[in-house]
């Protein structure tokens, strides 16, 4: 099994990355990840664009990213109350084409981190918002990480029992995601 990692800040050692980099580290085994690293490259969707004869290919090579996953996992940072703009554009390239895209029915989860206490709640609510609205089938529950600049030792989670809700979190996105897979 995969589950396909989306990262929403492209700064290059953010506090986003290493939640991304946490919740890796308590997938099950057995299950491995992949953190598609070319969000910045994706153009700002355009149904111009979005043609076999143009189609950007690194806007095929995320399409194909997630129809070969098992499972998304969305991690993003909080920018004025929203997910940032690289994060929704590469839901909405994934979307396409409607009723039959590749994030159509996966299994998807959100996490967030901020250097605020309110640990990206209003990103992680809009992540959810998106990833359902585009088909996908994402767990009810986030993960927000508060205070980020500091939660952080040793590439786990400071914090024992937000570290355990972590663990939770991506079990039950493998565990669900192994469900589908075998019902297919």
């Amino acid at each position: 099994m995969n589950v396909l990692v989306l990262v929403g800040s492209l700064r290059a050692g953010s506090t986003n990355r290493r939640l991304a980099d946490a919740a890796v580290a308590h997938l099950p085994a057995g299950v491995d990840a992949t953190v598609f690293e070319h969000l910045a490259e994706l153009p700002h969707y355009s149904e111009e664009l979005d043609h076999d004869d143009v189609l950007p290919s690194v806007a095929r090579d995320l399409r194909e990213a997630v129809a070969d996953a098992d499972a998304l996992l969305l991690v993003t940072p909080e920018y004025n109350g929203s997910m940032p703009s690289a994060l929704k554009n590469a839901v909405d390239w994934a979307s396409r084409p409607r009723g039959a895209s590749a994030v159509s029915g996966v299994p998807a989860a959100v996490l967030g981190a901020s250097g605020s206490p309110r640990a990206a709640q209003w990103a992680r609510e809009e992540g959810v918002k998106v990833l359902r609205v585009a088909g996908a089938d994402v767990l009810d529950d986030t993960v927000g990480v508060g205070a980020a600049f500091q939660a952080f030792e040793d590439g786990r989670l400071s914090d024992t029992a937000l570290d355990a809700a972590l663990r939770d979190l991506v079990t039950r996105l493998a565990t669900h995601a192994s469900r589908r897979h075998e019902a297919a």
